[in-house]
């Protein structure tokens, strides 16, 4: 009988981490107030390096991960973008 696998424990939240959530939310509500939604944006982290101990180190850095949207969602993207890029 097998084991099922363990995954490794979920990477402590550092300031990296904290920077891409903030990023995340920022993001999220300004195109919620659009009326856009990234239905699978997220933020995402390496797992935590393993020593040779078999401690983990935290993760060193995080990606906003803006997931995939369907077409009219990107179509929408692009006028928000383009009419606030026509303010400036």
């Amino acid at each position: 009988m097998t084991r099922p696998s363990q995954k490794p424990p979920l990477p402590r939240r550092t300031a990296k981490m904290q920077e891409a959530v903030d990023a995340h939310d920022a993001l999220a509500a300004a195109l919620t107030a659009t009326g856009i939604q990234l239905p699978a944006m997220h933020v995402r982290t390496p797992w935590p390096d393993a020593e040779g101990n078999g401690d983990a180190r935290p993760a060193r850095y995080a990606l906003v991960h803006l997931g995939v949207c369907s077409a009219p969602v990107v179509h929408a993207l692009a006028a928000v973008i383009r009419s606030g890029a026509a303010s400036d």
